[in-house]
């Protein structure tokens, strides 16, 4: 019997770590035939300058017999989603594919082909809102690591690629297969497909007025203080409604959602280096108790802490 076919989609402007990433994770698994496929065979230049070389075109390769599509993204995703032969070929090469993938903004072309309308799919977060603008058919869920609908799977950006290629991988061989791939490549183990995307940095705005910043600089200071909206109207020198009002305008996210999601990546790095128990996690940073550190988590990350621990836990100590 053949191995199962990878067939990877790229085109001028493509993201190199849309293919790269993907590719590693298939062929260090093993039992695959990783094919790269673009519009016409030949050297493709990616987003970043880096020439690639494509080992067929549409013309060329037929679209029967790819087990697994995947279709990478990149800033020039907007230009091929209008070359027809392209689209072309994608359709028909999804009509028999087993699985169906989208890695970034490689939704828009799959989006374009008409293959996603009435489904639930994902894309970096910087181009879920034109994604979701541009195809009112589709259900763009901006959020998630990557999302599955039936055989069609979609991911966010860059290394997100990677979570996606080790649970199609897992799906394929198996847990532990998977797992010796992350740790070979160096990852962290394979984060849930509803882990959230976004980090303090992207989830919510900046401040923009001094007694606000004061307020967002207390609690990063110190997760683990007391920071109800009294404590923070005291250190911005606002009324407790003042600050309720002006936080939620400026950042986008109430005071306690704001002061929990901070907690939250806080609990996060000490469950990703350090073996401390839930219960002093969960004091050390504001949450009290364990449960109420476990309900954080499922309601921001959708995992449970000790989920969460098992597929990122460090393996530095390990090796030394």
């Amino acid at each position: 019997m053949h191995p199962p076919r990878i067939a990877f989609v790229i085109f001028d402007g493509f993201q190199s770590l849309d293919l790269a990433g993907p590719h590693e994770v298939f062929r260090r698994a093993g039992g695959y035939d990783c094919t790269v496929v673009a519009p016409v065979p030949g050297p493709v230049r990616a987003e970043s300058g880096l020439p690639v070389h494509a080992g067929h075109g549409v013309a060329t390769l037929p679209p029967t017999g790819i087990d697994t599509l995947v279709v990478t993204g990149g800033a020039g995703v907007y230009t091929a989603r209008h070359d027809p032969r392209l689209t072309g070929w994608i359709t028909a090469a999804a009509r028999g594919a087993r699985r169906v993938v989208s890695v970034c903004s490689g939704a828009f072309l799959l989006a374009e082909a008409g293959l996603l309308d009435g489904r639930r799919v994902t894309s970096h977060w910087a181009r879920v809102e034109r994604l979701a603008r541009e195809y009112p058919a589709v259900t763009v869920q901006p959020d998630p690591i990557f999302v599955r609908d039936g055989h069609f799977w979609s991911s966010a950006g860059v290394t997100a690629g990677m979570d996606l290629a080790l649970a199609l991988v897992e799906e394929d061989q198996g847990q532990q297969v998977a797992l010796e791939v992350a740790r070979h490549l160096v990852l962290f183990l394979r984060r849930p497909g509803n882990q959230s995307q976004f980090s303090v940095g992207l989830w919510s705005m900046q401040p923009s007025s001094d007694p606000i910043r004061q307020a967002v600089a207390a609690i990063h200071a110190d997760p683990g203080a007391r920071h109800n909206i009294a404590d923070l109207a005291a250190r911005a020198g606002l009324s407790s409604r003042h600050l309720q009002r002006r936080f939620t305008a400026e950042l986008g996210i109430p005071p306690a959602a704001y002061v929990e999601r901070v907690r939250v990546e806080a609990a996060q790095g000490a469950l990703e280096n350090g073996g401390d128990p839930l219960d002093a996690i969960a004091r050390r940073y504001g949450f009290g108790t364990a449960e109420t550190l476990r309900r954080s988590f499922q309601r921001c990350l959708g995992v449970t802490p000790s989920d969460y621990r098992d597929r990122f836990r460090s393996t530095l100590g390990e090796h030394r």
